[in-house]
């Protein structure tokens, strides 16, 4: 967790977790979640800008806003007290908004963001028909953002969406462009199988984040097989919502009915155990959040 004591940079701490091995990412979708995530044990945790989207009502193409996605940045930062990688989407608009989208995403407290190359409106990166900026383009974005930032501990992470496009010749030639650009690490977006995934660190040395989510395009792998293919991150970026939802879904049926939803009482998580996990012991006053207590 963030030692705010010593006010070490959280992107500092992230660095030191991809050093010393691949580091497990569960996402967030709001700060409850968020200190459930870093009380399971997990060092990170990671905000998607579809999920964010999602919980608002939206689809993700892009329709959260800066203002709305830096609140949510601040609010899962100070609950959770671990290091947050953060989705930028594509950094609402261009060379000048992603520079003000790093510094105002570092100021809430991230360790992290990412953004792609992919044009507005986006599409998820699990679904056909995406189109894509130019190389350079993007690499002036990640340039600009690489000089914005506050301190250079922020970690840059540059996602491609260039796979159903320009095949694995054309994410790889982007990658190493946009790490001479100055990205840390190289996202590669809608990769299928560990084949491709190993083929992509072959010809992309340096640190790399896979995605691991459900219903997409990508095999299942575990976090295990993609630290032995070489990557540093690894993030499960609606796994936890799509739990929710469907226990959610679960429970308004069986209310609809039953008129009760009694019988779904060992399901649903206890006053006893919110409360401990808010920290909260009634009549006794409680502490703001700064970080896991």
């Amino acid at each position: 967790m963030i030692d705010h004591a010593a006010r070490i940079h959280p992107g500092a701490q992230l660095r030191a977790l991809m050093n010393a091995g691949t580091v497990v990412v569960p996402g967030a979708f709001n700060a409850l979640v968020a200190r459930a995530v870093a009380r399971a044990g997990f060092a990170a945790c990671y905000i998607s800008g579809g999920a964010t989207a999602n919980v608002a009502g939206y689809p993700d193409i892009g329709l959260i806003t800066l203002t709305e996605m830096v609140r949510t940045i601040r609010e899962i930062c100070d609950a959770s007290g671990v290091p947050v990688i953060a989705d930028a989407d594509t950094g609402f608009g261009e060379v000048e908004c992603a520079s003000r989208t790093i510094v105002e995403y570092e100021r809430a407290g991230a360790a992290a963001l990412h953004i792609e190359d992919q044009v507005f409106p986006k599409r998820c990166g699990h679904l056909d028909g995406k189109e894509i900026v130019t190389a350079q383009a993007m690499a002036d974005k990640v340039a600009a953002m690489a000089k914005a930032r506050i301190s250079s501990e922020f970690v840059i992470i540059a996602r491609t969406d260039a796979m159903a496009i320009e095949g694995m010749d054309g994410v790889i030639r982007r990658a190493n462009l946009y790490r001479e650009a100055g990205a840390d690490v190289i996202f590669p977006e809608g990769l299928a199988n560990a084949r491709e995934f190993k083929a992509f660190v072959a010809g992309s040395p340096g640190k790399s984040l896979a995605n691991m989510t459900e219903f997409g395009k990508t095999q299942h792998l575990s976090a295990t097989d993609f630290s032995a293919l070489g990557y540093s991150i690894v993030i499960y970026p609606l796994s936890m919502m799509r739990l929710a939802m469907h226990a959610v879904e679960n429970g308004l049926a069986c209310l609809k009915q039953h008129g009760s939803v009694e019988s779904v009482l060992p399901a649903m998580q206890t006053r006893g155990d919110l409360y401990a996990l808010l920290n909260y012991k009634p009549g006794t006053g409680w502490n703001f959040p700064r970080g896991q207590q």
